[in-house]
């Protein structure tokens, strides 16, 4: 994650039972080999052909991600092979046909992981895996198929790590006793290492090319390099421990104790040379969770709970929220998103020599510069970065990640689209809305080359570029490019669908910001009609409806019809969202306003506090809307007649603006006037 991450190693071990997987009876026999790794790729396909060119390329590109590809052209062998796993996870790759066919019977299947559909027509496609959790995607190439595979083959193996939840189960003692028992082990290192490699290539689920560095360059890098590079270790190793696979683990003991004695080095190093100087820091972990676990987890509140492996972690927060935890919780119907957040005493670590260690100058730096993942990794760090509300950094990162992607990809990739795409958000976030415009254009124009008239893609450019507008105030303008996003949905969407009820939302907002407000309140009602029949009765889409109407009528002088529209919005959101989630503090904010509106001041106030209590937990201290909550509250002390109170929070709200927003945005020149207002009255 750069050097905003700090990432530490616990040494760990465990133990084993062998696994094993079904046998394969399609096309061709498949002997029976070990798994070695926590994943398996299956493609399924009618008219799949090694040997065919049309395949050549598309299979060459996946095993750079996944080295073993099952192949199947017949829908019951694949259902009867897929029913026969039950230790990895499996990304499944199928042809539009044949994924009508064979969904409906295996997405229920807890060890399906992902499926990507790989079609010539992508727009039909999309119509019916919409309603398929599972679907990842559906794509006309391979290249995209290739990205979004390796992402989730890092969730897998980060998800898929051994974790007691009682300190006292056979679990983590046999554990203890195995992590003891190896590292006193002393045996021929070069013998062992050439075992593992002959054991690696007899089973045959692992890149030759990988195994063969391995081999010839083991030596030429430090354990750590190893664990945290591409490589088939990682997963090796983790998959391993989470099974209790004595065999394997046995076969890895040279590298276990390498890893483990690497990691005690560095850890006095770094003591010794003061790198962690805090005796009591956090460390964060994000990661998917299966819902039996978490139940499990939730049972032992209060207990001991331990990671049976070499466990990786980070200083950053947002980045372990934002890019681990937070896709994890979309990652389907079995899986839960999990923030682990570890108090760590260094000095109890050293009575009880546990090591932990910044691996950041050790680990694997593999990837050339122009490398299309690392255009990957700087677009998730500009995505945390523009939801911290650090703008500058965020289009820095996404700056840096379309300047790889020129260099790597085609001019019509959907790839360069998403980046023009990001540099727009962040733009119009900053207040830059021409700059915010020409970049949403940039995207349109590419999604216009490579895709149908009618794909989801392009209503969504239409709808940012209407917010854009919206921003400007054109709203003639927003409100024509609104409709051609509705016209794109209502094409390829039921008439219920929540996609409509978004447009119809925004092209209500263009409306109250005209001052049209019966027709505001139309649309707005449009929107919560669909809504109240796609969704559950307390999902957070239904309070942003009531919310808006609330606004509204706030704006046509009815207080009390605005007010009890917000306390609806506000009841739901306290059953459907954390307490700390920043739609409360939208709802305390506009419930604020009406009390202001309506001069009852003190409980104004009561709720901009909240407001202003919210967002400082959950936005960086810089954050532009901290800035807002700053102004309100400096506002209502104006009209109290308390003036250094007023100044104080104004002269707050200027702080964070001019760190977080370019010095002509209008919130800058509307606090500047306040300031200047209220000196005058002083």
């Amino acid at each position: 994650m750069g050097n905003q991450t700090l990432t530490t190693i616990a040494a760990s071990g465990t133990v084993a039972i062998n696994t094993t997987t079904a046998d394969s009876t399609a096309v061709l026999p498949r002997p029976v080999r070990r798994v070695l790794q926590n994943f398996l790729l299956v493609w399924l396909d009618a008219n799949i052909d090694e040997s065919n060119e049309n395949f050549k390329k598309p299979l060459q590109c996946l095993r750079r991600i996944v080295s073993t590809i099952t192949t199947f052209t017949d829908v019951d062998e694949c259902i009867d092979f897929l029913s026969g796993i039950q230790n990895e996870k499996v990304f499944m790759i199928v042809a539009g046909v044949l994924g009508r066919q064979i969904i409906p019977d295996i997405e229920a299947c807890p060890q399906l992981e992902s499926i990507y559909v790989f079609c010539d027509n992508q727009s039909i496609n999309e119509q019916w895996t919409k309603t398929v959790p599972k679907v990842k995607g559906v794509y006309t190439q391979i290249e995209p198929i290739c990205e979004a595979l390796r992402i989730d083959r890092e969730n897998c193996d980060r998800a898929m790590i051994s974790i007691s939840f009682n300190g006292i189960d056979a679990l983590f003692m046999y554990t203890q006793l195995l992590k003891e028992t190896l590292l006193d082990i002393e045996d021929d290192d070069a013998k062992s290492i050439r075992e593992f490699v002959d054991y690696c290539r007899l089973q045959g689920d692992i890149d030759e090319n990988h195994i063969d560095k391995f081999e010839r360059e083991y030596r030429l890098h430090t354990p750590i390099w190893w664990y945290t590079g591409p490589y088939f270790i990682y997963s090796m190793l983790n998959r391993a421990l989470r099974l209790m696979d004595v065999d394997i683990i046995l076969k890895m003991g040279f590298f276990i104790r390498h890893l483990h004695q690497h990691i005690e080095t560095l850890h006095r190093e770094q003591q010794s040379t003061n790198t962690m100087t805090s005796t009591l820091f956090q460390v964060f972990r994000g990661q998917g969770l299966s819902i039996e676990n978490f139940e499990k987890m939730k049972r032992t509140k209060g207990g001991l709970m331990s990671f049976n492996n070499f466990l990786s972690t980070s200083c950053n927060r947002n980045v372990s929220l934002e890019v681990f935890a937070r896709p994890a919780a979309f990652a389907g119907p079995h899986s839960v998103g999990i923030l682990f957040v570890m108090t760590i005493n260094a000095t109890s670590c050293k009575k009880s020599s546990i090591a932990f260690v910044d691996v950041n100058k050790h680990g694997q730096k593999t990837l050339p510069p122009n490398h299309p993942d690392l255009a990957s990794s700087y677009n998730n760090i500009g995505s945390v970065y523009d939801n911290m509300g650090e703008y500058s950094k965020a289009l820095s990162c996404y700056e840096r990640s379309l300047e790889i992607r020129k260099m790597a990809l085609p001019s019509n990739h959907p790839d360069l689209a998403a980046s023009y795409n990001n540099i727009g958000m962040v733009l119009d976030n900053m207040g830059e809305y021409s700059k915010a415009l020409t970049w949403y254009g940039r995207a349109l124009e590419v999604q216009k080359a490579t895709l149908s008239p009618n794909h989801p893609d392009l209503a969504t450019s239409y709808e940012n570029i209407g917010v854009v507008l919206d921003n400007m105030g054109q709203y003639v303008e927003a409100l024509s490019s609104y409709e051609r996003a509705l016209e794109i949905r209502k094409i390829g969407r039921p008439s219920n669908h929540p996609d409509l009820a978004d447009s119809y939302n925004n092209i209500g907002l263009v409306y109250n910001n005209m001052g049209e407000y019966l027709k505001a309140l139309s649309s707005y009602q449009r929107s919560l009609d669909i809504r109240k029949v796609a969704l559950p009765p307390n999902h957070p889409d239904l309070a942003t409806s009531y919310n808006n109407i609330g606004v509204v009528f706030k704006n046509m002088g009815e207080y009390d019809k605005a007010l009890s529209l917000y306390e609806q919005s506000l009841e739901i959101r306290k059953v459907a969202l954390p307490s700390n989630h920043l739609d409360f503090a939208q709802s305390y904010n506009n419930i604020g306003s009406v009390y202001k509106c309506m001069d009852e001041y003190l409980k104004a106030l009561s709720y901009y506090e909240k407001d202003l209590e919210v967002s400082q937990k959950a936005l960086a201290k810089n954050h532009p809307d901290l800035g807002k909550s700053y102004n309100n509250i400096g506002e209502v002390y104006d009209k109290m007649g308390e003036y250094s109170k007023a100044l104080s929070y104004y002269e707050r709200a200027l702080e964070v603006w001019k760190i977080a927003l370019p010095p002509t945005h209008p919130h800058i020149t509307v606090v500047n006037g306040n300031i200047e207002n209220i000196k005058k009255r002083l």
